[in-house]
């Protein structure tokens, strides 16, 4: 792994842009109301409760401004308000809940105690003192009182700290310092990238960087530069080729220099130096990379003759057959309960599913998302992004009904709390109960056909993370399967294309006149904490092996037989597993306690879902970018022992010390027996992603999507969904079929509505302010 010795050469491979993500902007208030597009509830409706309060949920508005209060009111903390904040100032990052620990939760949720009591976290950006950190705290217990008190939150990181290093806390002194610096060489960038930075111009010069060289007393980052497409977002389809080496050592801007320049594949040791060859007789220039229409990701124009009739869209006639608590965030289909969250680092957790009444998974959500890149300029050679870092919950999008999610979809908002203000992100979570267009189960025989509907139940939210939007979905089936999918789309990040013959498709392909793809891992990780039919699980690798063997009923001319087998192995220490080659293992979490009427013990199997083949793990042995930050991505999934002191695989702080993180998962695994015990499986969804001209300009869902499920085996007696799937038994006799129908069936015509079919999407946006959030956060960073 990584020498322990006093320097390291870190290839973090961030945008400096989404390190500033992290520490500014706060945004107001917004007010939480309902948009004019959903259709009205009926108020005569009795109202459907939750049997429980959700434990589980984020702080009310009302708990996170007393937080504040209580806050300002210690002044050994030096806080200054958001909105005036500046480089050297202390702020409010972020306020939200701790999660109670499980054995207090699960007795609540029996009935045989009271509700756990709260705590909050809270998370610092301490500026004001020599060396800048983000420190986290936990304040409890809830609500505000004479014993509350603030304590340093160390027991849910693995490094014992509570802080970690802030290496770029001279936000807006940088964003004016690279400003001028670009003005200085601005006849370079007239003269080889055909224009200058103009600070007033949004479709100017935008820098982004990541960082190469991090010590504390010594930051190098190398920059470059696209152009900015601030109504499209197409900054990273828009590289122009030209990078520089910069010194942020000091947080003493006038210490601050440029250092080595790279342009057309030829390193120069200076910017005079680079002046310089550029009069030389015979110096080459790159190609240009211009903005256009190739950039856009829709086309208004006719297209198609047959797109100008309408596709098929879908309806729910008779409304839905779910229910849900909207306070509590508890959802009812079919059979299965859960209790929903959502978290400023991941979006939304689900809890305490129960499938029956018995119990399945307890928890079920995102650690943090991972894209690790290769390249051969300065950037690209080294980049990685951890999305966590950059509040993939903050950054959940508003849906658009009738297209992200069937218009029909309840839609719920969630909010987080930033700086001193509760931010509310209005239908950003849709529920919906879908058909599929195949069968969950037919048969058809000489005198009998049976075929029954696949209706599932959907959980989405989407998290719009600068180039990409990722799509994630909760799918509940009527056996007792859950799925957990993404998909993603978007503009990929894309390198600069100098027509280099030496590596020609080494890292990706040519996809524009002066624009190569960038090959890249997606690897994002989540946690499901089993709980099969109680809280004692064990591993089971079931192995299908191949064996030769004499059976006595075969001829002894045939010689021994050549068939297979099952082969059924515990894992009986804390462990990490790969798919299995030709699928030739299923992995299993068993209760040994716990059989069917057949006397078989009841699990619940691991597999690979219904994505683009088969989850993918990091591709790059001991990154020298990761360092320490991500070692989960190494394998495909994980089975460990649950711990209170162990809830995530990593921190949304861990980006800025990737040899010292705050969270080090490797040290998860430490060979701690797991039989019959609380098991957690951290698990991987992702993609290799070799971006080809069919990226251009958008990725599409359909071929970047991956999933996992968790099937019932041997759970039940029979299959369940015999008692939840509708659909028709035809009885065939030569003088006429009989058509049976089991459940409930539409006896006379839907009546629908325009909007049932093409909501009015006027309103769109206006109530939660996006508009301005996606202007003030997902522009190209603090150059911009």
């Amino acid at each position: 792994m990584f020498s322990t010795a006093k320097k390291h050469w870190v290839l973090i491979s961030a945008s400096i842009a989404f390190i500033f993500f992290v520490a500014t902007p706060i945004l107001p208030f917004i007010k939480h109301a309902r948009a004019s597009w959903l259709p009205s509830r009926d108020d005569d409706a009795t109202p459907f409760r939750s049997p429980k309060v959700n434990v589980f949920a984020d702080l009310s508005t009302k708990e996170a401004e007393d937080i504040v209060d209580f806050l300002f009111q210690k002044t050994n903390l030096n806080l200054t308000k958001s909105s005036l904040a500046g480089d050297n100032d202390n702020q409010i990052l972020l306020i939200e809940v701790i999660q109670p620990n499980k054995t207090d939760a699960l007795n609540y949720l029996a009935g045989s105690s009271d509700p756990p009591t709260r705590w909050a976290r809270v998370v610092i950006v301490q500026s004001a003192t020599e060396e800048a950190q983000f420190v986290n705290y936990r304040i409890g217990p809830l609500p505000i009182r004479e014993t509350t008190e603030i304590l340093p939150l160390e027991f849910c990181y693995s490094s014992g700290r509570s802080y970690v290093r802030n290496p770029l806390p001279f936000q807006e002194e940088l964003r004016l310092w690279s400003i001028n610096m670009l003005m200085n060489v601005s006849d370079i960038t007239r003269e080889l990238l055909g224009t200058s930075l103009n600070p007033v111009d949004p479709n100017g010069l935008s820098p982004g960087a990541r960082i190469s060289y991090d010590e504390k007393g010594t930051l190098i980052v190398w920059a470059d530069f696209s152009l900015s497409n601030p109504t499209g977002g197409t900054s990273t389809l828009l590289k122009q080729g030209l990078y520089v080496q910069i010194d942020l050592s000091t947080r003493d801007s006038s210490n601050w220099r440029s250092l080595q320049w790279y342009y057309n594949n030829i390193l120069y040791d200076s910017v005079d130096d680079l002046r310089k060859a550029m009069k030389t007789p015979g110096f080459k220039k790159s190609p240009l990379n211009t903005d256009g229409r190739w950039t856009e990701t829709v086309d208004f124009s006719e297209g198609h003759h047959d797109r100008n009739k309408p596709p098929p869209t879908n309806v729910q006639p008779m409304g839905g057959r779910y229910q849900i608590d909207e306070k509590e965030k508890f959802v009812s289909w079919m059979g299965f309960e859960l209790f929903m969250r959502t978290s400023s680092d991941t979006g939304v957790t689900l809890h305490d599913i129960k499938f029956n009444g018995e119990s399945v998974i307890y928890e079920l959500g995102l650690q943090e998302a991972l894209s690790h890149y290769a390249g051969d300029d300065p950037t690209q050679g080294g980049l990685e992004f951890l999305d966590g870092t950059f509040y993939m919950g903050r950054l959940m999008s508003e849906l658009v009904p009738g297209y992200d999610c069937p218009a029909y979809a309840t839609y719920l908002p969630s909010s987080y709390h930033f700086g001193e203000d509760t931010q509310v992100r209005e239908n950003s979570i849709c529920i919906f109960e879908h058909t599929a267009d195949y069968p969950i189960q037919r048969h058809s025989s000489a005198t009998r056909v049976s075929v029954s509907r696949n209706t599932y139940l959907v959980v989405r939210f989407v998290s719009t993370v600068w180039n990409y939007d990722y799509t994630f979905d909760y799918i509940f089936y009527l056996d007792g399967t859950i799925e957990v999918k993404i998909r993603a789309s978007g503009f990929i990040f894309a390198a600069f294309w100098t027509g280099n013959e030496a590596n020609e498709d080494e890292y990706g392909f040519r996809v524009h006149d002066a624009l190569a793809s960038s090959m890249h891992d997606h690897v994002l990780n989540f946690k499901a904490d089993l709980d099969v039919a109680g809280t004692d699980n064990t591993m089971v690798r079931l192995a299908i092996e191949p064996i030769t063997l004499e059976y006595p009923w075969d001829d002894v001319r045939t010689g021994p037989r050549n068939t297979m087998h099952l082969v059924q192995r515990l894992v009986e220490k804390e462990t990490g597993l790969d798919w299995a080659r030709n699928s030739g293992e299923m992995y299993i979490v068993m209760n040994q306690n716990k059989t069917n009427e057949w006397g078989e013990k009841r699990g619940y199997r691991i597999q690979p879902g219904s994505g683009v083949g088969s989850p993918i793990h990091l591709t790059i042995f001991n990154s020298t970018a990761l360092g320490k930050s991500a070692s989960w991505a190494s394998q495909d999934l994980w089975v460990l022992k649950r711990k209170d002191t162990e809830p995530k695989s990593a921190s949304s702080l861990n980006y800025l010390d990737p040899l010292d993180p705050l969270v080090d998962f490797s040290k998860f695994v430490d060979d701690e027996d797991i039989v019959q015990d609380d098991l957690v499986v951290f698990f991987n969804l992702g993609m290799h992603h070799v971006p080809h001209s069919g990226d251009i300009p958008n990725t599409l869902m359909h071929t970047a999507a991956s999933s996992v499920m968790f099937t019932p085996f041997n759970f039940h007696d029979r299959d369940p969904s015999r008692l939840t799937s509708q659909g028709v038994q035809l009885d065939i006799n030569s003088k006429k079929t009989k058509p049976r129908y089991f459940g409930r069936t539409y006896v006379e015509g839907a009546k629908l509505k325009k909007t049932d079919l093409e909501p009015d999407l006027t309103k769109f946006g206006l109530s939660s302010g996006n508009v301005s959030w996606v202007s003030n956060l997902l522009g190209p960073g603090p150059w911009a």
